[in-house]
């Protein structure tokens, strides 16, 4: 059996971590409520700052889990999978970068950088030094069959944990939910990882 460890929900109105609210926004800008998630996060990662919002997103669901579930850091560098999905793949940055052409425009190499989701993998594998197996999806909705049973073929195979995402970035929403997978039960939320306990946790939000 496989347990969650470890969740949260990031939205235009508020941030959570485990069921608790950490942080509610009074602002529509989507750039103000990264800014101020970043800001509380107490860190200074030059890097991030070029980032489109999706990577933006995954960064700082992934930090939250981290401070939330210190044994994180125990892990070696290859034990950790990434299992990600979304909605509309790099759609916001894709456009952007389009419009980067318009009235004779140069294209922009710093947006082309992120027209491919699985980005937002390589940014948190950078950050933190994660190279386990990874993989990123577009589908429809939230599938939490996919994600429970994917997590559990990685965690019997080579990975030791997994941090799974469903990030969405859209004009000024956000739509974030984040959990990370371990073998054991760390006594952290004596959560299995059930699809029924996903569905509850993410509508949750």
């Amino acid at each position: 059996m496989n347990y969650i460890s470890s969740y949260c929900h990031i939205s235009s109105a508020s941030c959570s971590v485990n069921g608790k609210i950490i942080n509610t926004f009074n602002t529509d800008s989507l750039d103000e409520i990264i800014s101020e998630l970043y800001t509380s996060l107490g860190i200074k990662y030059s890097k991030f700052h070029k980032m489109d919002e999706l990577s933006k997103v995954g960064f700082i669901g992934t930090e939250l889990i981290k401070n939330s579930f210190p044994e994180i850091e125990s892990y070696g560098e290859n034990d950790i999978a990434l299992l990600f999905s979304n909605q509309r793949s790099s759609a916001k940055t894709d456009i952007k970068f389009l419009d980067s052409y318009k009235d004779g425009g140069i294209p922009s190499p710093s947006l082309f950088v992120y027209t491919l989701p699985n980005i937002l993998i390589g940014e948190i594998s950078i950050r933190n030094k994660w190279f386990g197996e990874n993989m990123f999806t577009i589908s429809k909705n939230f599938d939490t069959e996919y994600f429970t049973n994917y997590c559990n073929i990685l965690l019997n195979k080579n990975a030791e944990a997994a941090l799974c995402g469903w990030v969405n970035v859209d004009d000024n929403k956000i739509e974030a939910f984040f959990f990370f997978v371990t073998k054991k039960d760390l006594k952290q939320l004596n959560l299995p990882l059930e699809s029924k306990i996903l569905s509850g946790l993410y509508t949750a939000s």
